[in-house]
């Protein structure tokens, strides 16, 4: 039997690419791609962005696309009736058709990304609860404080009085107004059902305004390495019918919670992998700002009475001592509960390297300030003395 040597006819494409398109849509329909089905009116205005963009990009995209594939049909060696123009080399109409769509679309994504980037603020309170509806004058929002450990969530609710570990909650239609720090290393909270992701940094707090549209639970991770328990970091999301249903689940942490005061913090603080829901019924009250101060563990000084002697010209000799009670990124190796990659020295095992560190002495002690720089290494303050600082805040 005899096959033609060219390219397979339309009824024989058509043939030979139709299982293949019913596979793939049978794979792509089982797909749940939350970004683009999302439960929350900013990750809605967030889809609505991106495919407003993604819009806007393929009208100069599939035009280029088509047209190069026209042409080089159009004018394929073969074609002994297309024109044959050589010394061709301007068109006024085509200059302007080139440049104009481009700018144009250049313009409107402009506009679409400067209008959206301060209505998407996360910092900026909602002015609506979805499309339709503004936000009643009635409606209080919840305020949830959160931070992130290694490798867990810890959310504070203070105006309930209580915490949870790796679940979150809140009723439909109500406001959420976030507050964010980390007490470890920089990560990022994310919850694609009902807003993009926001970074945590230690000693700083981010905001994130959102709601809930729709009731269910959905997953909530962090999006930025954080170190091996990094892939286990995650939470559950439970978005309530109604303010009822929040405040039965409320009541149930409050009668099965324990107390969470600074000493059941800080062993909670310590690094931990695949951490189970916790609740906690009563928290001290004062915790979460002194986590965020990072002055939580006993004797350390907070940012905020450091940054007020600061801001009175400093301690000038006295704030030698303030030194040691600012230092907070070694608790874990002074402890001996490091997290598994902690390196050398706040480990406290030799260096796998013979190439010591600068700073530190072969036995693994780091180097005290030489006495003819006083200053040196101890950071941009005044220091030089012996006592601390005795400013009040």
């Amino acid at each position: 039997m005899m096959i033609p040597d060219r390219m397979p006819s339309r009824l024989s494409r058509a043939i030979i690419l139709a299982p293949l398109a019913v596979v793939f849509g049978g794979l792509l329909s089982g797909c749940n791609v939350v970004s683009m089905n999302p439960s929350g009116d900013v990750a809605v205005q967030q889809r609505d962005l991106i495919l407003a963009s993604t819009g806007l990009m393929l009208l100069i995209i599939v035009p280029v696309i088509a047209l190069t594939l026209l042409f080089a049909w159009r004018y394929r060696h073969t074609n002994t009736e297309a024109t044959y123009d050589p010394d061709w080399h301007h068109s006024t109409q085509l200059e302007v058709v080139i440049w104009a769509a481009p700018l144009a679309i250049v313009i409107a994504l402009g506009a679409l990304t400067w209008i959206s980037t301060h209505l998407l603020d996360p910092y900026r309170p909602l002015g609506r609860l979805d499309r339709n509806r503004p936000i009643p004058a009635d409606v209080k929002p919840i305020t949830v404080e959160v931070v992130a450990l290694d490798w867990k969530w810890l959310f504070f609710y203070p105006d309930q009085g209580i915490a949870t570990v790796n679940e979150l909650a809140a009723p439909v239609d109500v406001p959420i107004n976030f507050k964010l720090t980390s007490a470890s290393v920089m990560n990022t909270f994310f919850i694609p059902a009902l807003a993009g992701q926001i970074y945590t940094m230690a000693g700083m707090e981010t905001k994130l305004h959102a709601v809930i549209n729709k009731p269910g639970v959905f997953n909530g991770f962090s999006g930025n390495y954080s170190g091996s328990g990094f892939s286990k970091m995650n939470f559950k999301f439970h978005g309530l019918a109604d303010r009822s249903e929040f405040d039965r689940w409320v009541g149930k942490i409050k009668s099965e919670g324990k107390p969470l005061g600074r000493e059941e913090y800080i062993a909670l603080e310590k690094p931990s992998e695949a951490e189970p829901v916790r609740y906690f019924g009563t928290v001290d009250p004062g915790l979460y700002k002194a986590i965020l101060n990072m002055c939580a563990y006993p004797g350390k000084m907070c940012m905020s009475e450091m940054m007020n002697i600061d801001a009175r010209g400093g301690a000038g000799k006295n704030s030698q001592a303030n030194r040691t009670r600012l230092e907070y990124d070694n608790r874990h190796g002074q402890q001996g509960d490091e997290a598994p990659g902690a390196t050398f020295p706040a480990s406290g095992r030799e260096s796998r390297s013979d190439e010591k560190p600068e700073g530190v002495k072969s036995g693994g002690s780091r180097e005290e300030p030489s006495k003819a720089d006083p200053h040196k290494g101890h950071g941009h303050h005044d220091h030089g003395g012996s006592a601390p600082a005795q400013l009040n805040n």
